[in-house]
């Protein structure tokens, strides 16, 4: 589970990531993590830093990019990457790499938000702190701030898989199944895993 700070929406139009999360989840847990400030060497707009609470000085003290995302992309190596709207920190992650000739290496993008709109259609918010207080999700430590949603975002990442587990029997979900679900309209999503859980038990 990815998650980064940035001093604005587009690395098209130059904007950095100021700080990153990235949380591996194995077995139904958090089992290790990737957590830094960066230094980009930019100036951090006064509303970001607002919004953030990441000040100029934090970040000016901070490890410095060409350290971080080759440690980072190293850490993610090859394994499905999540985030929730993965596209945003997809996107960040390649252009930071892209800028440093260090290829990013993982296998598929699940995206927690659209995993949400499929899975629990008709809720009032998707946006992360909404959502999980919706579904009783505790948020720990200050929103806007790459570990605490990481923290979050992973946290309902697993209440989705143990949600699909407990309506289909599925025992453990596997990255394939919560790739398959991003891809699909919210009313085929019942029809799909009904079926995926039925060859898997008929599989067993």
């Amino acid at each position: 589970m990815l998650d980064f700070e940035t001093t604005g929406l587009s690395p098209e139009a130059g904007d950095r990531i100021t700080e990153v999360a990235a949380l591996r989840i194995a077995g139904g847990r958090v089992v290790d993590r990737y957590v830094s400030l960066v230094n980009c060497g930019v100036r951090i707009p006064p509303y970001i830093v607002e919004y953030t609470g990441i000040t100029q000085e934090m970040v000016d003290g901070a490890p410095p990019v060409d350290r971080v995302v080759p440690e980072l992309i190293d850490f993610i190596g090859a394994d499905p990457l999540a985030a929730h709207n993965a596209s945003f920190d997809e996107k960040f992650l390649k252009a930071e790499g892209a800028l440093l000739g260090h290829a990013c290496r993982h296998s598929d993008l699940v995206c927690s938000l659209k995993l949400a709109r499929r899975v629990f259609p008709g809720l009032a918010s998707y946006k992360l702190g909404l959502l999980t207080r919706s579904l009783g999700i505790r948020f720990n430590g200050r929103a806007h701030r790459a570990e605490a949603d990481a923290e979050v975002a992973a946290e309902l990442l697993l209440h989705i898989g143990r949600h699909l587990d407990r309506s289909y029997g599925l025992g453990q979900v596997e990255p394939d199944l919560l790739v398959s679900i991003n891809r699909l309209a919210a009313a085929k999503v019942h029809g799909f895993v009904g079926k995926y859980a039925a060859d898997r038990r008929a599989n067993r």
